[in-house]
């Protein structure tokens, strides 16, 4: 992994850099902090070297494109093929009007969905439920039934256009639906693409819902 450079010579270039290079910078403009983590509470060093891969396994901790772990990414062709897919989180109000938005975001070089549900979706109760009551439309669209999910797909071709629905507890109820819709498209399950959150302790730990 060091090329012509052994570890050993890189320590010491590493070492001289330290002393006559980063010492002058930091003691002009110290760092915005003593020490940098990441999400995860790990500690985040300043500078990475071929010093630091001497426990690393290339086939083991990298791999391939398209093959486990996946480090490389779940396409052979990483985004040599196509780009990432582009999805705005979306939906408010009723089927109708989230249609309209996704419509108009998929005219306007979006390449993809992300459905946001409101409360009473997320939670499995119809937009006439007393629970719903104030909470209908208003943090993503209100879906009750199969219809509402065929106006909300309504001239959207699900066997081009991927979809990505930020649902948990209903998860498997809003995916039947949306296989539903995918098949009076005539596109079957196996052609229709996209992603659910299936985790029901997810939200649930969040927020509560």
């Amino acid at each position: 992994m060091g090329g012509k450079n052994g570890k050993g010579e890189i320590r010491a270039s590493r070492e001289r850099w330290e002393r006559k290079v980063l010492a002058d910078t930091t003691a002009k403009s110290p760092e915005r902090r003593a020490r940098f983590e990441s999400t995860s509470g790990e500690e985040i060093g300043r500078l990475y070297t071929p010093e630091h891969l001497e426990e690393f396994d290339y086939l083991r901790d990298a791999g391939f494109p398209g093959e486990y772990p996946f480090t490389r990414g779940v396409q052979p062709t990483m985004y040599r093929g196509r780009l990432w897919t582009m999805r705005q989180y979306a939906g408010f109000g009723d089927a109708r009007e989230s249609n309209t938005r996704y419509r108009y975001l998929l005219d306007h070089g979006q390449t993809g969905l992300s459905v946001a549900f409101d409360l009473p979706t997320q939670m499995g109760y119809d937009s006439d439920s007393p629970m719903s009551f104030g909470e209908v439309g208003k943090v993503g669209v209100a879906i009750d039934s199969l219809e509402d999910m065929e106006i909300l797909f309504d001239r959207i071709p699900l066997g081009k256009v991927s979809t990505s629905m930020t649902i948990n507890s209903t998860a498997a109820i809003l995916l039947a639906m949306y296989i539903a819709v995918g098949e009076k498209q005539g596109v079957t399950a196996k052609n229709l693409n996209g992603t659910i959150q299936n985790d029901i302790l997810k939200e649930y730990i969040a927020r509560g819902t």
